[in-house]
């Protein structure tokens, strides 16, 4: 628990290794929710065990690329049993984490063209639990309307770092009043409809760090890489892949 009398999990980074572990806990972060881009869920696992000790809980989770690259949306699964891949519609990957009673959280609501919408939330609003209200690639109006949006819907809010740079790690976070020693019991905080606080650093510094991760997405979502990476149809998390099993044939989009 930190020295504020709360616990703070940074709901949602990119980046893991120990600059990442050194910085969260000099922010008194007391967990972390690790789900990059485009790897394995039993990769996330084996790295988030490696880097969690007794100062730092490191949970494994999956932010899924649903959809066509033109129309993408991002959903973010915490405590998946079996591994779902990226490029599948919005509604099967929906299906797939009821069907595992995961934490579903919406990240960046709207964002770009990677945000789940209202309308989408509605729609699954029996599966989704919680929608990001303040994430640092965005602008000030998204931010605004990322608010409106849950409390339109009805959902509980939750921040995260969004880190994909170790520099932002710790940044924002949400306040849990109870600590979690685990990925269960994280689960049950985002399930409960009471998740906690939303928190964020501020001054110039802080906002010189948004700027650079939200700078950074001219690099990470260029079509040349996504050519590169995903419709080769070799990406390890592509429906295709051996560890799929075929079992999202019938809902992949490629």
């Amino acid at each position: 628990m930190s020295s504020r009398d709360e616990y703070r999990v940074d709901m949602h980074v990119k980046v893991l290794n120990e600059r990442v572990v050194e910085r969260a806990k000099s922010r008194d972060v007391d967990a972390l929710v690790y789900a990059p881009h485009f790897v394995p869920l039993p990769e996330i696992r084996r790295r988030a065990e490696a880097f969690s000790d007794d100062d730092l809980l490191v949970v494994p989770a999956r932010e899924v690329f649903t959809g066509t690259w033109r129309n993408r949306k991002h959903v973010l699964a915490v405590g998946l049993d079996d591994p779902v891949p990226d490029f599948i519609t919005l509604a099967g990957a929906m299906a797939a984490f009821q069907r595992q009673d995961a934490a579903v959280l919406v990240p960046h609501p709207e964002f770009l063209n990677v945000g789940i919408g209202e309308d989408d939330i509605r729609v699954h609003a029996d599966v989704v639990d919680a929608v990001e209200t303040y994430n640092p690639k965005h602008l000030a109006r998204h931010n605004r309307r990322a608010k409106e949006i849950a409390r339109v819907t009805r959902k509980p809010t939750f921040a995260s770092s969004y880190a994909h740079l170790a520099r932002t790690v710790g940044d924002v976070w949400t306040a849990l009043d109870e600590p979690v020693s685990s990925t269960e019991d994280l689960v049950a905080a985002v399930t409960s409809g009471d998740l906690g606080r939303v928190v964020h650093l501020s001054g110039r510094s802080h906002r010189l760090r948004c700027k650079v991760e939200f700078a950074h997405l001219g690099w990470e979502n260029t079509w040349k890489k996504f050519d590169r990476l995903v419709l080769s149809g070799t990406e390890p998390t592509h429906p295709t892949a051996d560890l799929y099993g075929g079992r999202f044939d019938d809902v992949a989009v490629y």
